[in-house]
């Protein structure tokens, strides 16, 4: 039998019906907004009109003419007075506001299934926080979870998502590997998949816990209100900085607290060091360190993985040179060791003379390594000497210099880097999804967070020198000329990018690195002036 064809109401006005329902839903609730003292004071007059009723059923029926007499006489003899109508209405109404308002208690405790979650994460602490020999026990089996969790709080999940624990004097908080174990404990009892802040009060035996929310995600790269020899990693907490930028998120612009390092003759963390896995965005913070400092200063750039993720720099004005290969890497790292004992001599003898340093020794320049491990491997097979032995100069000496060295690098190849970089860049971040014991052993203490299993790009932590760890997330600064590259970050990395400009005006269109020019004409003059001087 054929199928009936459904009425044209139902079965292409089900839009027309579903936007009905919501502007009537709407409309309703505006109504009850705007009729609410009116709703109180009716439901006021409702109850003083019962309690009338039950107090005149109540009155014996020998009184009730005598106290019928009492009302008509004061009703008489308020209607006399001047104002007594108007009097007698507004206490009326104030009577019926007072006794028509919503008198529903507040919740004072957790619901059912919040006792009970809060019930099983209490039985869970018991063998970290419980000890035999405790005449008192705070935690104990069947024992009371008020005592322990003072303050508490639950999302619109039921999950939790604030948490304060009382645990026993006697625990080993300062031991990593006892608050871990909690920490651990508690971010699989309160929910998987979000970030927890573990607050460690170690003088007064309380340990609070917090859902962070997650960091913002549509930061592009943009233009900073930084001072000069002052970088922005990414944004982070609130609560870990005291500082905020004005930045553009979208279409709006927000006041978010950055991550800033600061580099330059007086900084502390002259280098910097980021570790991550493939596809964390650590080719992004470069692009994204690379724009900002060529605001202020020159960049060489050298690309162990030979993808050209950096050729939208090649040619523009003050990048010295972008190179992929061996050979060019090799020239240009002993270009900047050179050019790095120059600045030092320099600046000596200025000094020594009474004279200010050298314009061009003041100068920034900026060497940006990525994964350079790759180019000593096949420096090492060619037998040639290794590029990153070439940055012990740069790393040792840049910061009087002026010259700043940022390595990135993956964690399957850090065992390939040298001493010198480890020891000289004092500025670490680590990006992407990684354990606990992968992060402290890059940033060199374990943060207070937990890491969730799925990252966006660009997320991480970072700590500079000895100080805290924070939540970091890079803005986005995706190579321009990748073709899964959208428009918006597309233009927002090209409108960053300086004009093009090749060696004495030349545009380089002849195929020739400009770096490799001024690196073998400055190698030459180097050692020209070295020869001088001994």
């Amino acid at each position: 039998m054929a199928r009936r064809p459904l009425p044209r109401i139902l079965s292409s006005g089900s839009a027309s019906l579903a936007r009905g329902r919501d502007f009537a839903r709407t409309a309703a609730d505006s109504a009850t907004d705007v009729f609410h003292p009116l709703l109180t004071i009716g439901r006021g007059l409702r109850v003083l009109a019962a309690t009338a009723r039950r107090r005149w059923t109540d009155t014996p029926k020998d009184k009730r003419g005598p106290a019928l007499f009492l009302v008509a006489a004061c009703i008489l003899v308020v209607a006399l007075m001047p104002y007594g109508p108007l009097v007698a209405l507004g206490a009326l109404m104030a009577a019926a506001a007072w006794h028509g308002r919503d008198r529903t208690p507040a919740p004072t405790g957790p619901g059912e299934a919040e006792a009970e979650r809060l019930r099983a994460l209490y039985e869970a602490l018991v063998p970290y926080f419980a000890l035999a020999e405790d005449p008192a026990p705070l935690f104990a089996h069947g024992g009371d979870w008020e005592k322990a969790f003072s303050q508490y709080a639950f999302d619109e999940a039921g999950r939790i998502s604030r948490l304060r624990i009382r645990y026993p004097a006697y625990f080993t908080d300062g031991e990593a590997a006892s608050r871990a174990r909690i920490e651990q404990l508690l971010h699989a009892k309160s929910g998987r998949g979000r970030e927890y802040l573990f607050d460690w009060d170690e003088e007064g035996n309380q340990l609070d816990l917090s859902v962070l929310p997650p960091l913002p995600t549509g930061i592009v790269a943009q233009r900073f209100v930084t001072a000069p020899g002052e970088l922005v990693l990414g944004v982070t907490d609130a609560s870990g900085v005291q500082r905020t930028l004005p930045v553009l998120d979208g279409e709006q612009t927000r006041d978010v607290p950055p991550v800033v390092w600061r580099t330059g003759a007086r900084s502390t963390e002259p280098h910097l060091l980021a570790v991550g896995q493939p596809g964390s965005g650590t080719s992004s913070l470069l692009r994204s360190l690379a724009l900002q400092a060529l605001q202020h200063g020159d960049v060489l750039v050298v690309e162990g993985g030979g993808t050209g993720e950096y050729a939208c720099l090649t040619g523009r004005a003050g990048v010295l040179a972008v190179e992929c290969g061996l050979t060019g890497a090799l020239a240009t790292l002993e270009w900047a060791a050179h050019e790095t004992e120059r600045r030092l001599v320099a600046a000596n003898r200025a000094r020594q003379a009474g004279h200010p340093a050298p314009e061009d020794t003041r100068r920034p320049l900026w060497l940006l390594l990525d994964r350079p491990t790759v180019l000593g491997h096949l420096a090492h097979a060619n037998g040639r000497p290794d590029p990153l032995g070439l940055l012990e100069v740069p790393l040792r000496h840049g910061r009087p210099a002026g010259v700043t060295v940022v390595v990135a690098e993956h964690f399957e190849n850090l065992e390939l880097l040298t001493d010198a970089v480890y020891a000289h860049t004092r500025a670490r971040v680590v990006l992407g999804p990684a354990s606990l014991a992968q992060i402290a052993g890059v940033l060199g203490a374990p943060p207070n967070t937990t890491p969730p299993a799925l990252l966006p790009p660009g997320r991480g932590y970072a700590r500079l020198g000895t100080g805290p760890v924070h939540r970091l997330q890079v803005p986005a600064t995706p190579d321009p000329y990748d073709d899964a590259t959208g428009p918006a970050h597309r233009e927002a990395v090209m409108s960053l990018l300086p004009e093009r400009k090749g060696p004495a005006g030349r545009p380089p269109s002849d195929g020739i690195p400009a770096g490799r020019e001024i690196a073998a004409a400055e190698i030459a003059e180097v050692n020209a002036v070295k020869g001088g001087v001994e």
